[in-house]
């Protein structure tokens, strides 16, 4: 499998983005469990409209097949791939802080290609969870460390390494809406439903003045690059807590383009060793 994910490295990415259509549609047709999932999580989201869905089946496709490119080409040549850039500002005003930056990234559009993007421009720390396929473990971690971007595990241990960069003033990178481990997390809403949500964010930016910014490269048709957008999180609106307020920025976010979102994720799980919603 690694030997293959190399060659397809080198493939033009429109090619990568069509094979990516075609393996989309395997995995969806070949899969009844994820043909419920992601047909559910769209219909709770009010979000049910069969086209779509079938655009989510083919982007999701695309976003596995995208990502031998992203983590073994040359940054220089995937920076060539960034089309459009909007609210870099954001980045540069919050450097001059000296505090560090949040970088959140939801399972939305190319969420590999934020962290290089930004890496070529500051160091970066990113956290990481192990892919469920071992095998593209050491591929992953070639891609995610280079000259500016480290990698840490979703542990204690990568958190103080994020503290670190913060108060070094660097930037660190998260996916926002992964579910945390017990007590990491509060049950507050994601489009209708409960969700277990980080409270991570929070807690960094307390203890370090960082200021949070949310991140986008969402892929452009027919393979021609990506657009990358920058704009802060959403000021909770009291009595809303800070974890719901992050929660209501990942909808505005995502809500620009739907199709691009990780749908077939178990965003609404109970993780082992926490009580559902309601439960005490």
């Amino acid at each position: 499998m690694a030997f293959l994910l190399r060659v397809a490295a080198h493939f033009p990415l429109p090619l990568l983005h069509a094979l990516g259509v075609v393996l989309g549609w395997i995995v969806y047709l070949g899969s009844g469990r994820y043909r419920k999932d992601l047909k559910q999580n769209l219909e709770r989201a009010g979000l049910g409209d069969g086209r779509l869905r079938r655009s989510v089946v083919a982007e999701t496709g695309k976003g596995l097949l995208e990502l031998p490119a992203i983590w073994l080409r040359p940054q220089a040549a995937l920076d060539r791939l960034v089309r459009e850039v909007s609210g870099w500002e954001y980045v540069e005003d919050a450097k001059k802080s000296g505090k560090g930056i949040i970088i959140l990234t939801p399972h939305l559009g190319c969420w590999e290609m934020v962290g290089q993007y930004v890496s070529r421009r500051m160091p970066l720390t990113a956290m990481y969870s192990p892919p469920k396929v071992r095998a593209l473990e050491a591929l992953m971690l070639a891609g995610r460390n280079r000259k500016k971007m480290k990698s840490v595990p979703a542990d204690l241990g990568g958190v103080r390494a994020m503290l670190r960069a913060l108060r070094r003033g660097e930037a660190i990178g998260m996916l926002p809406d992964q579910v945390p481990g017990p007590g990491e997390g509060e049950w507050v809403e994601f489009f209708g439903r409960q969700a277990y949500t980080m409270t991570l964010v929070g807690r960094l930016a307390e203890q370090t003045g960082a200021q949070a910014l949310l991140c986008l490269a969402e892929r452009l048709p027919w393979g021609r690059g990506y657009r990358f957008m920058v704009e802060p999180l959403l000021a909770a609106r009291p009595p809303e807590s800070a974890v719901r307020a992050l929660n209501r920025s990942l909808e505005q976010m995502i809500l620009r383009c739907p199709k691009q979102y990780l749908w077939s994720y178990n965003r609404f799980k109970v993780p082992a060793g926490v009580n559902a919603p309601g439960k005490t």
